[in-house]
C-alpha cells in the first residue's frame, strides 16, 4: 500500500468512527500535538485532550444518526507528510427525527511517526456572507 492509499484508509476509518460516535477510536487517529481549527465554538483547539473534549460535546449535540459524507476528496502524500482536502456533508438527526446537515470545507494534514500516520492539523470551515456575517450553510457542491 502506498502513502496515498494509507491516508485514504485513515480517512475511511475517521469517517466510520464519527458515524459510529466512537470518540475513543477517533482519537487514536490524532497526534498528541494536534492543532485544530474546527468550525464550531473555539478559534482553535490545541492538543488531544482539548480536541477530545470538543468531539465528545459534538457527539452529545446529535442524539440521532450522524450524516458524514465526503465529496471531492484530494490527497497528496509522500513518505512522511501528507495533506488532504474535501467537502463534507455533516450533521445529525435532532429530537424530532429531522436531519440537520450542511456542506463544509475540510483540510487535514498528516505526519508519519514511527511508521504510523496521525492527523496533526485539521481545519473545518463554512463560507460566510461578509455583509451580514451569516454562515452560508445552504451551499452545495
Amino acid at each position: 500500500m502506498n502513502a496515498t492509499q494509507e491516508i485514504q484508509a485513515l480517512i475511511d476509518t475517521y469517517r466510520e468512527a464519527v458515524i459510529a460516535k466512537d470518540v475513543k477510536k477517533l482519537m487514536t487517529l490524532y497526534a498528541d500535538d494536534i492543532v485544530s481549527y474546527d468550525a464550531v465554538k473555539a478559534l482553535q483547539f490545541r492538543g488531544k485532550a482539548a480536541y477530545r473534549a470538543h468531539w465528545e460535546e459534538c457527539m452529545e449535540m446529535c442524539q440521532g444518526a450522524h450524516t458524514f459524507d465526503f465529496a471531492h476528496l484530494n490527497i497528496v502524500a509522500d513518505e512522511h507528510i501528507a495533506f488532504a482536502h474535501w467537502l463534507a456533508h455533516c450533521g445529525g438527526t435532532n429530537e424530532q427525527g429531522e436531519t440537520q446537515a450542511c456542506w463544509m470545507r475540510v483540510t487535514a494534514c498528516y505526519r508519519r511517526d514511527a511508521g504510523q500516520w496521525r492527523i496533526v492539523h485539521e481545519h473545518w470551515s463554512a463560507p460566510f456572507d461578509m455583509t451580514s456575517g451569516t454562515a452560508l450553510f445552504n451551499l452545495e457542491p
